[in-house]
């Protein structure tokens, strides 16, 4: 009966932590799709694609960080913070010029409570 109690007294502690942070106050950085396919593309075409965020938290968004995986991907991301329920665009650049499949990544580091979020970025360039 102890232990019964003890079990209990931990999952009441447990559920209270968790409820607090779904009520969090801080920003939240949401992307509608974590993977940027592509698909197949011709040698030397446009690399520039452009993805939304959205912040989903009650305080500004503040994008410390975007870095891609190698120099073949660069990411630009907005410098002013992002309100609470407004979007953004960050701009991705993959390098064209060589031919293959790729499957990279680009980190988004920020203030938000999913202080890194992680984007693949993925496709084939063909000649």
């Amino acid at each position: 009966m102890k232990n019964l109690i003890v079990f209990f007294f931990f999952l009441s502690l447990s559920s209270a932590s968790s409820a607090q942070s779904l009520d969090s106050n801080e920003p939240f950085l949401k992307i509608e799709n974590d993977t940027l396919d592509y698909g197949i593309i011709k040698i030397g075409s446009n690399g520039e694609r452009l993805i939304e965020v959205k912040n989903t938290g009650e305080n500004p968004l503040i994008i410390t960080n975007c870095k891609g995986s190698c120099g073949c991907t660069v990411p630009n991301c907005p410098s002013e913070p992002i309100q609470p329920g407004e979007k953004a665009k960050i701009s991705i650049k993959y390098d064209t010029k060589r031919t293959g499949n790729f499957n990279k990544t680009v980190t988004i580091k920020s203030n938000a409570v999913n202080n890194t979020v992680y984007l693949k970025v993925k496709g084939k360039v063909i000649e």
